[in-house]
């Protein structure tokens, strides 16, 4: 197996996070249009409520983007299949569903984590201030980590595919 270098899965996220700003902007650009009364209600009410629909808004169809793309027979996602990358398991097979979300859970906790804390910024909550920060600076240093880590061994593998049992390949 040939190892995707840091270079060319950045170039792919780059494409990917361009799919994602294009969904961000007209998809839900619109639908928030659409219903502004009702959507600023609900970023409005509580920090559980906005980081709930967040969550439906924005990471659970991100997710989903990833996670079918990489468990389809293309095994990867538009930046991926741009870039002549695919995911695969450690033995160099493509991926189940399983494996797939599991990926992708681990890869997007630091953005999960980083709504959780802004959330708590501008709304009301019982937690101090201080505590969002150390929060949001965990989400921050585990970014930095997702950066780094690939540059550290042969593979360029990344935690969530150090966990997840999967490599991005060539």
């Amino acid at each position: 197996m040939t190892y995707a270098s840091h270079k060319i899965r950045i170039f792919a996220f780059l494409i990917d996070y361009l799919v994602i700003v294009i969904y961000g902007i007209f998809i839900v650009g619109t639908i928030s249009n659409v219903f502004r009364t009702d959507i600023n209600s609900l970023f409005s009410s509580s920090p559980v409520t906005a980081e709930l629909t967040g969550f439906f808004m924005m990471t659970l169809p991100v997710s989903l983007y990833f996670v079918l793309c990489e468990y389809s027979k293309w095994q990867g996602t538009l930046g991926k299949r741009k870039m002549g990358i695919r995911v695969v398991n450690n033995v160099g097979q493509r991926i189940g569903i399983g494996r797939s979300i599991f990926r992708t859970a681990i890869k997007f906790i630091p953005w999960e984590v980083a709504h959780f804390g802004i959330w708590r910024l501008f709304l009301p909550t019982s937690l101090t201030e201080i505590t969002v920060y150390v929060i949001l600076s965990a989400a921050n240093f585990a970014i930095i980590i997702y950066l780094i880590i690939p540059l550290t061994n042969k593979k360029r593998k990344n935690i969530y595919d150090w966990i997840a049992g999967t490599n991005v390949v060539c």
